[in-house]
């Protein structure tokens, strides 16, 4: 921690990660990776080896990497192995999903089996509410609910899929899937839309591009075995070590 950036309080805690309001920067928070593990909205808990730290690296590289390719997003600075400073978002309540290969809940939704590789990419909005499950909505429940606007619903789906344009390839160059993905949004104090949260095993599906071993959460979800070896070896071949 570099003493340009004193922790003052902490303003949330959720499943994966804690925020932090920082000294004499009002429109910035350290966000904090936690090694803390869930699954079916936290009814599953547990640990995972290093993960803060692997998510913190992994989304550092990769928000850097997608805004080199022009994607607006809050990282602005890694401050320690497991803490990053971020622009201050108030945070668009849906969560947007992009699937390429079918998997996870689309095969309760659908006739899909699991590893179809999907003709284009879907899109998926969910309600961020943890008490209601985090529900599958339409353009008009949010519209409805007033929580975005049709331009913002237009600017999620545009951003969702640009960024899946570009990190596809980028996973394949790498030996892995990717097969689907959760984006969360923001605006910053201009009223701009840009990418928070992270990009991590945690919130994407990442599979072997050989075997199709599963290389993510669902390792943790299903009991598959391996999860600490799965995480370390995403951050093995997207960052070298």
């Amino acid at each position: 921690m570099t003493e340009n950036y004193k922790k003052i309080k902490q303003i949330y805690e959720g499943k994966a990660k804690k925020l932090y309001t920082l000294k004499g920067h009002k429109d910035l928070l350290l966000q904090e990776f936690k090694d803390d593990a869930t699954a079916f909205n936290a009814l599953k808990k547990g640990k995972i080896l290093n993960k803060g730290i692997i998510n913190c690296e992994l989304t550092t590289f990769l928000f850097t990497y997608l805004r080199k390719k022009g994607v607006r997003n809050h990282f602005v600075k890694q401050v320690s192995a497991n803490e990053m400073i971020i622009d201050r978002l108030k945070i668009v309540p849906i969560e947007v999903v992009v699937r390429n290969i079918a998997a996870g809940s689309l095969l309760k939704k659908t006739n899909f089996k699991e590893g179809h590789q999907l003709a284009k990419p879907i899109v998926e909005f969910y309600y961020k509410d943890d008490s209601l499950g985090d529900p599958m909505i339409s353009d008009s429940h949010a519209l409805a609910m007033k929580i975005a606007t049709e331009k913002d619903l237009k600017t999620l789906k545009q951003m969702a899929e640009n960024i899946n344009t570009i990190l596809k390839p980028f996973f394949l160059k790498r030996g892995l899937k990717l097969v689907d993905f959760k984006l969360e949004f923001g605006k910053d104090k201009t009223g701009r839309i840009m990418l928070g949260d992270e990009i991590t095993p945690d919130t994407c599906r990442l599979w072997d591009k050989k075997t199709n071993k599963k290389l993510d959460k669902d390792r943790f979800r299903f009991d598959l075995g391996g999860v600490n070896e799965a995480y370390a070896e995403v951050r093995k071949r997207i960052l070298g070590k």
